[in-house]
């Protein structure tokens, strides 16, 4: 089966919304635990706007799945990662006037401090991944400066206007999933996916991980974070199970699933 992380940034934005001390995030973790979680991600960024320094240090502790940073390669996180000992850091890029990551990181500028940094993480018995967009001198880069896997950006999948945009966004994660396979890399994928379009990307052929965060809290504000994560894997074990089925058929259950509200 495909592995589910759950991101649990926007529990941390709620609580930054009042600067208070709840929702907690880490307790957030333990529910998506119990729900079935298979690791828990969390993006430390530079300017602290959610997630912080004692959520990851605390995450450590007390989380009994894989705890995935997500992380740019500023030196101070760099440090900070290093010190924390996650079990999977993946290299994202980050702008401060972003509301979330859009768009995955380009390898091919400043390769040589990449790769210093992902020799670090490694030689610290860190997994390294990197969050790029599904295209093949990406997927190349990521194997050269040596990553253990890729994480593909899906966001233009996941906001393509219809089927057939769609579509075409979805071959080009298959293309980059086999690009990846052909390398010997670990294949994760993220961004925008929610109950209605994860399931043909959790069919991809050789796909370990899925990271998703916005749509798990979304539907636990009104079913709780626990059967949120259920659901969550459920449709992925569904749609995992399935055998080969055509792109067509995922979207007229996508449609049917639309009009019944599921």
């Amino acid at each position: 089966m495909v592995e589910l992380g759950v991101n649990i940034d926007h529990v941390a934005t709620l609580r930054q919304a009042r600067r208070t001390y709840e929702p907690d995030p880490v307790w957030a973790a333990v529910e998506a635990e119990i729900g079935g979680a298979d690791s828990i991600t969390v993006h430390l960024r530079e300017d602290r706007r959610h997630i912080s320094d004692r959520d990851v240090e605390l995450l450590k502790k007390t989380v009994h799945c894989k705890l995935n940073l997500e992380m740019s390669v500023a030196s101070p996180i760099l440090d900070i990662a290093l010190a924390v000992l996650p079990d999977q850091a993946t290299i994202v890029p980050e702008k401060r006037e972003e509301v979330t990551t859009e768009g995955g990181i380009d390898l091919l500028h400043n390769g040589d401090r990449i790769s210093a940094i992902v020799q670090k993480l490694n030689a610290a018995g860190i997994t390294t991944s990197a969050f790029i967009d599904p295209d093949e001198r990406q997927v190349a880069a990521a194997q050269q400066q040596g990553f253990d896997a890729v994480e593909l950006h899906t966001g233009e999948y996941a906001n393509a206007a219809d089927g057939e945009a769609r579509a075409e966004q979805y071959h080009r994660l298959e293309k980059a999933g086999q690009w990846a396979r052909e390398r010997g890399l670990g294949l994760h994928a993220g961004h925008g996916l929610n109950y209605h379009n994860v399931g043909p990307v959790a069919r991809i052929t050789g796909m370990r991980e899925l990271n998703i965060g916005h749509a798990i809290v979304s539907r636990a504000v009104f079913s709780g974070l626990r059967e949120a994560v259920r659901e969550m894997k459920r449709v992925m074990d569904k749609a995992a199970l399935a055998g080969d089925v055509r792109w067509a058929e995922f979207e007229d259950d996508d449609k049917s699933r639309r009009k019944s509200g599921r």
